[in-house]
């Protein structure tokens, strides 16, 4: 199953290959070795398309006290830090970075209503670069349910170039559904609590929708 964000590009994509593997079996010399090449390098573009955009069906951790991945990817940062567009106070701060091979699904970690959504615009700088979370693309949302409130940041990278959010104020948000999409490479940050128990270490790779990120 493929992602909504992709089915215009998949549709591009698989014409272009179509087209290219015809031209290169009809419209050139007798050269076998040269059309093979054309048209491998034609399906490998398909493939790559195809993906990038995959959206497979995961389980939702039911577990209240579960703050899931919204991403999948590898954490990058764990760490304490001064949370000044929402919280304006000391947050936990756990960052996941998504290469372009991975899943660009991006889902709710938690269940609540979202409280804050917001776009902004700005630089394209490597997504593991400490200003990147302030000073890149980004959107910031804040679901917050009766026991806790989680930011999520969704950052653009060098490669990644738009990114989707369908998160709007006082929405409903069900964990494990999406909200929000980001096109080939990025970052995605959450920010908890003080005393929230982090459930990852450095370096770990998690997977949207499986992995517990932290527990209240």
């Amino acid at each position: 199953m493929f992602h909504k964000e992709g089915h215009n590009i998949i549709i591009i994509s698989f014409f272009f290959a179509t087209i290219t593997c015809l031209l290169a079996e009809f419209g050139l010399s007798n050269n076998f070795v040269f059309k093979t090449i054309i048209q491998l390098l034609a399906l490998f573009q398909l493939i790559i398309v195809l993906q990038f955009f995959r959206n497979p069906k995961r389980n939702t951790i039911i577990n209240e006290n579960h703050i899931i991945a919204p991403v999948d990817g590898k954490i990058v940062i764990i760490k304490e830090v001064y949370e000044k567009e929402y919280f304006k106070d000391k947050r936990l701060q756990v960052s996941i970075f998504m290469s372009p091979i991975n899943v660009h699904v991006n889902r709710y970690p938690i269940n609540g209503k979202v409280q804050y959504a917001k776009y902004h615009p700005g630089k394209y700088l490597v997504a593991w670069h400490p200003k990147s979370s302030t000073e890149n693309e980004r959107t910031t949302v804040v679901v917050e349910n009766d026991k806790i409130a989680v930011l999520f940041r969704q950052i653009a990278g060098a490669l990644a170039r738009r990114i989707v959010m369908y998160s709007k104020k006082n929405d409903i948000a069900n964990k494990g559904e999406d909200f929000g999409f980001i096109k080939f490479g990025s970052r995605v940050d959450l920010f908890f609590p003080i005393g929230t128990k982090i459930e990852v270490e450095l370096n770990q790779v998690v997977k949207g929708n499986k992995t517990i990120i932290a527990s209240y």
